[in-house]
């Protein structure tokens, strides 16, 4: 069984992914670290974030599972890998990846956000997770936070704002729901009210 769960930033689709697939027992693949380990390799070797040529063979040498999320993680890390994601190379060389990664045996559990669309079209399950910008900006504030980082409110507002006008416009798998896909707000959900909300889109015979 492949479930697809793509969304915006801070929408919660990473905590969703992570929770179905510790209930189904599949492998996990947050695809969006694999965008900020090639930023974070290019910004460790002094490359430039567009140069493409660097971006490709960075994004080559990644292992899929293998990721010291604390450097990864972060305002200005999310900013870089969306830098990244935008050269058409980098994605075409990502995707190759994320799609072996999705036909294991078993099956899995991809987020990101173009997984239901680019990635996995035939995934059995596809969520689209949304939130409001403030609510997303909120939880994105809170979790710096808690990693006694900066978390200015209103520049996190911006900036998710920011991204998600980027994603969503970008010539190369842009952010969008699958037209099969099911919506889920999360907006006034916690993590266990989205995780029950998610699982009624499996089929019974899967859950």
């Amino acid at each position: 069984m492949i479930i697809a769960i793509d969304g915006p930033a801070a929408s919660g689709k990473g905590t969703l992914a992570r929770k179905l697939a510790d209930h189904f027992g599949l492998p996990h693949l947050d695809t969006g670290l694999l965008y900020r380990a090639t930023a974070r390799a290019l910004i460790d070797a002094g490359e430039r974030l567009d140069d493409a040529a660097s971006a490709v063979a960075a994004a080559r040498g990644l292992a899929l599972t293998e990721f010291d999320e604390a450097r990864l993680r972060g305002r200005a890390m999310g900013e870089a890998a969306s830098v990244v994601a935008a050269i058409p190379a980098v994605r075409a060389t990502l995707a190759a990846a994320q799609r072996g990664f999705a036909l294991r045996p078993e099956g899995a559990v991809l987020d990101g956000r173009d997984i239901g669309t680019v990635i996995c079209p035939e995934a059995d399950v596809k969520i689209f997770v949304t939130a409001s910008p403030q609510t997303r900006a909120q939880r994105r504030a809170l979790e710096l936070a808690g990693r006694d980082e900066p978390a200015d409110y209103a520049a996190i507002l911006e900036d998710i704002r920011i991204r998600d006008e980027r994603d969503s416009t970008r010539a190369i798998a842009p952010l969008r729901a699958a037209p099969d896909a099911h919506a889920l707000d999360t907006t006034a959900l916690d993590v266990e009210g989205a995780f029950a909300a998610a699982l009624r889109f499996v089929p019974a015979g899967r859950r």
